[in-house]
């Protein structure tokens, strides 16, 4: 299902959380999901894969994540503000050790001249805080998903240092 790299990057993040004793979150938009079923793919997940949200609208946001209705509409979905908020909540409401968020625009529709298609913020949290970072991925709407699965998994990673 997935290629070797994703799977390799998908493994070391389990083990890394083994290592540390923690249990993770997902909070994903644009990737619909696959960040968790990388994480999942790989045998022996559910000791440190605790669950993943999968907020593809403003109202799932709101509803599953507490993402304040104020914040979508002043900044909007695909925005830092959003990213840190989603990966904070995921987080907290899931009671994990380490978070990870993705929100994006993956085309082929949605873009702006202010937010361009490949548009993607991502955040991770643990109990110590959060920080988001800004991507332009190039490519088309798969592309784009491969390139914000792949970034979120790297996250998670450095995060267990």
């Amino acid at each position: 299902m997935f290629d070797a790299e994703t799977t390799a990057l998908a493994a070391a993040v389990l083990a890394a959380c083994r290592t540390r004793g923690w249990r993770l979150a997902t909070a994903e938009s644009c990737t619909g999901g696959l960040v968790a079923a990388a994480l999942t793919s790989i045998a022996g997940s559910s000791e440190v894969f605790d669950r993943g949200f999968v907020t593809y609208s403003n109202q799932a946001k709101m509803e599953l994540l507490g993402v304040p209705e104020a914040m979508l509409a002043e900044v909007g979905a695909v925005s830092a503000e959003t990213a840190t908020a989603m990966a904070v909540s995921a987080l907290t409401r899931a009671r994990v050790d380490l978070a990870v968020s993705v929100t994006g625009i993956a085309g082929p529709a949605g873009s702006s001249a202010i937010k361009p298609l490949g548009l993607v913020f991502l955040a991770v949290a643990t109990k110590e805080g959060a920080q988001s970072e800004r991507h332009v991925f190039p490519g088309n709407r798969n592309c784009v998903r491969r390139a914000a699965m792949i970034r979120a998994l790297e996250l998670l990673k450095a995060a267990t240092g």
